[in-house]
């Protein structure tokens, strides 16, 4: 598993997110707090405070190309 923190400010920033994300086949969820939920999910990442940076976890050991892909979302 893989892991890293993003931050999604605008609308725009989690639409092009989900975006990315629904390329990749692996599960890919977003831990806010004590709530998980799937990366794929627009409705899903609207339930979350985007106020603060979220925590993500790539359920695979080969995540270069995607870490790439959100790079400009990765809090550094």
């Amino acid at each position: 598993m893989t892991k890293t923190t993003v931050a999604l400010q605008a609308i725009n920033d989690v639409k092009d997110f989900v975006n990315i994300v629904m390329r990749y086949d692996f599960d890919i969820d977003l831990v806010s707090g004590r709530y998980a939920i799937d990366a794929k999910s627009i409705m899903g990442i609207f339930s979350l405070d985007l106020s603060k940076p979220i925590e993500l976890n790539a359920h695979t050991d080969n995540a270069d190309d995607f870490l790439k892909a959100i790079d400009k979302f990765i809090v550094k």
